[in-house]
């Protein structure tokens, strides 16, 4: 399995030489380019999450219900 590698880079010859400061510049640039949501799409984004999870805690809670229904039913406990 050794020779399957052989001609292979090391991880350091493929991985680019990048100062820590050029590293930054390069985050910089990258940040600025983002299309960064609005305040409104934030808040609309945030209220439907909310919404999203109370719907989703509803849901399933009536399936619990149901399935200890049914389970009181078939075993008859706690009756």
């Amino acid at each position: 399995m050794v020779g399957a590698f052989r001609g292979a880079q090391t991880v350091k010859e493929i991985m680019a030489k990048t100062s820590p400061g050029q590293f930054v510049k390069q985050v910089r640039q990258e940040v600025a380019k983002v299309t960064w949501p609005s305040r409104r799409e934030t808040t609309l984004s945030t209220g439907m999450v909310f919404v999203m999870v109370v719907l989703a805690a509803l849901f399933f809670m009536v399936v619990d219900q149901v399935f200890a229904w049914a389970v009181k039913l078939v075993f008859g406990l706690g009756a």
